[in-house]
């Protein structure tokens, strides 16, 4: 687990996820050596912090979003969300201005505004997140950031044996997206890759239960193509992968900006469900991880 938890300890809330594709990059050069194939990496200009690697001749892509919640500082001691987080009266939130590092308390008033506790004016426009605790148990890991880092944990460990395919590090994700129309335009253009896999964590509900597999999205808000959700539930079916089938009316991911995209995209959720979500004290069963990143390289050989 060092690798998910280095991950969870990086700085970067929607808009500003710099240190996470500097972090990424780092990564994939030095391990991607050790790797069946060492991807071809897509960067820089045009890309903004997104990160596309593509291994051998790819058929179909896996978004994974690298941003996560926290809030954004405004006047008098304020703070907005960064997408939603969801979190108590005296959760510790970190960041950095020009003054220094800045560790602080969230409050609120009767009205249910945010503010912060500290003991000097944060600048605003500052951006904050949760301080991590992160813990590795005989069954769980713990801690907060596991949506989406651990959507990004699977996608590196199915990048160790890819032979052919697409990983998508997308942006902005949990504050209405945006990055996912130019990425689909940029591999379909390119390559012509029309199914996509969406790396990203969900909930435990009333019908998916934490240990029992990894969760299939049959649809939340959004309703992807059936006929290839059920090719999905058949290889985890025929590699005989522990999977569970959600249903939800709720929620959403990079794969509402894929539907709604101009290109002819195929889309399915596939992720571990978490308790608490959105909380600093994110839980998921590591069984469920297993199963995530087995599913995902059976899925990546077989569409």
């Amino acid at each position: 687990m060092k690798l998910l938890k280095q991950l969870c300890d990086i700085h970067a809330p929607s808009g500003d996820e710099s240190r996470m594709k500097e972090f990424l990059l780092k990564y994939i050069n030095k391990e991607g050596k050790k790797w069946k194939v060492m991807p071809e990496i897509f960067k820089g200009d045009g890309f903004q912090d997104c990160i596309v690697l593509k291994f051998g001749v790819p058929r179909t892509a896996i978004f994974a979003h690298m941003d996560s919640i926290g809030f954004t500082v405004r006047y008098f001691n304020q703070l907005l969300p960064i997408g939603s987080p969801d979190a108590e009266m005296g959760t510790k939130l970190v960041g950095k201005d020009s003054h220094g590092p800045i560790e602080c308390e969230l409050e609120f008033d009767k009205e249910n505004h945010a503010f912060y506790k500290f003991g000097r004016k944060i600048e605003r426009g500052t951006a904050l997140t949760y301080k991590v605790n992160f813990r590795d148990t005989r069954l769980f890991v713990q801690s907060a950031y596991l949506d989406n880092r651990l959507g990004i944990y699977s996608s590196l460990k199915v990048a160790e044996t890819l032979k052919d395919g697409l990983i998508v590090f997308s942006c902005w994700e949990e504050h209405g997206g945006g990055s996912v129309p130019y990425l689909a335009k940029f591999i379909y253009k390119k390559w012509g890759v029309t199914q996509a896999l969406v790396s990203d964590i969900t909930w435990v509900s009333d019908g998916v239960e934490p240990g029992k597999g990894v969760a299939i999205s049959m649809r939340d808000r959004n309703l992807p193509r059936r006929k290839y959700v059920e090719k999905i539930i058949r290889i985890a079916e025929k590699r005989k992968v522990d999977h569970q089938l959600e249903v939800e009316g709720s929620g959403s991911s990079d794969g509402r900006e894929l539907q709604l995209s101009p290109y002819p995209f195929d889309w399915c959720f596939v992720g571990a469900p978490e308790q608490n979500p959105h909380t600093p004290d994110e839980k998921v069963h590591k069984h469920d991880i297993k199963t995530m990143i087995e599913l995902y390289e059976w899925l990546m050989k077989d569409l």
